[in-house]
């Protein structure tokens, strides 16, 4: 009965089959010991009147044998289960969706880094429902991880899932996104702003500082899509003769992308240009602007997936303006682990985009 409590106890402190069986044999040695002082101590002849005072001198000896395996055990137990955790710390990552290449990507080069720290890494998918990933937080706090890594569905609804995460001394890496109103222990993030930037300074410059363009906005209440939107607006401004006809969110969706994109140029038949706040939005518009996409209409996305990058190659996308996912999601695991650590992490970290073209895609790797 006690070695089966001891077992599940073990279980419990998630300690190794290798380690259970140390620590059982040790129980087992020491239980034979106590056993052999105990028989020892009754067989030893007593000195006149000293039969009672030496009976309770052998139960105190047997009580006191009996306490130093208690805490030798707890102690061995208590090491054991503390190595393993300092050499296999468990994270989390929960993912706004996988249900687009550019996540996929931050999924892998997170995984990759994980095994190569031999860190134990847990990865949900949202599906892009803010209540479902609210809950995989919330699994990932009560189930005491070193660290977790959120990419928010809703930069607003994640805060109150990170801050019931840092009451529990579980320190928080956002990566892609930010969290608004809660502390996080990092934000590794492309930039954003400067990518905007970057996009719109490439859609002005194809067409000759003058053009009719549409805006295709990423999903509302994202950091991605505020900061991108930012970027967009800030470096237009040194383009008075581009005139932004409308703008609308596609949520960062491929086919919602081809839906607003086919509505938008029965209202503006005349654009000349596109820019979308990722690629997948971007090739939805390729897809609705059909023979004109690279042609009569010139298209900017944003992200530089695969997929992206050959529509670039195909001259359909005229540029996106690059991310290193793979790099965003092993940046991300990396200060994951020091925050687990107690080492200092930078409270933003900022990976580089660039714009890719026809000229530079063969070069480019994300």
């Amino acid at each position: 009965l006690i070695l089966a409590v001891l077992r599940n106890g073990l279980n419990l402190l998630s300690v190794s089959a290798f380690w259970q069986q140390v620590v059982i044999g040790v129980v087992i040695a020491l239980a034979v010991l106590l056993d052999t002082v105990r028989r020892k101590a009754g067989a030893t002849p007593q000195a006149a009147g000293t039969g009672s005072g030496g009976g309770k001198g052998r139960q105190a000896a047997t009580y006191g044998l009996a306490a130093v395996v208690t805490v030798a055990l707890v102690a061995a137990t208590s090491l054991l289960h503390t190595g393993s955790a300092s050499t296999t710390p468990k994270l989390g990552l929960s993912l706004s969706t996988l249900n687009n290449p550019f996540f996929v990507q931050i999924k892998s080069g997170a995984q990759a880094e994980a095994k190569k720290l031999g860190l134990d890494l847990t990865v949900t998918d949202a599906q892009n429902d803010a209540s479902q990933q609210a809950n995989q937080l919330q699994n990932f706090t009560s189930s005491s991880l070193g660290a977790i890594i959120v990419n928010p569905v809703d930069s607003d609804a994640a805060s109150n899932s990170v801050k019931a995460a840092g009451k529990a001394d579980i320190p928080v890496i956002a990566v892609d996104r930010g969290v608004n109103n809660a502390k996080t222990a990092a934000l590794v993030a492309s930039d954003n702003v400067a990518g905007g930037e970057l996009a719109a300074r490439s859609i002005a410059g194809k067409l000759g500082g003058h053009g009719k363009i549409v805006i295709l906005q990423g999903q509302a209440g994202t950091s991605a899509a505020r900061e991108r939107a930012a970027g967009f607006a800030q470096g237009l401004k040194a383009y008075p003769g581009i005139q932004v006809l409308a703008q609308q969110p596609a949520d960062f969706d491929r086919t919602k992308g081809l839906d607003v994109m086919s509505n938008l140029l029965q209202a503006h038949p005349d654009v000349q240009g596109v820019i979308a706040a990722n690629d997948e939005m971007a090739l939805g518009a390729v897809k609705a602007l059909g023979s004109k996409a690279g042609t009569s209409v010139q298209v900017v996305g944003f992200d530089g997936t695969p997929d992206g990058l050959t529509a670039v190659k195909s001259g359909t996308l005229y540029a996106s303006v690059a991310q290193q996912p793979s790099q965003l999601g092993r940046i991300a695991v990396d200060n994951a682990l020091k925050a687990v650590q107690g080492k200092q992490v930078a409270p933003t970290v900022k990976v580089p985009v660039k714009v890719v073209t026809k000229e530079n895609v063969a070069g480019f790797s994300g």
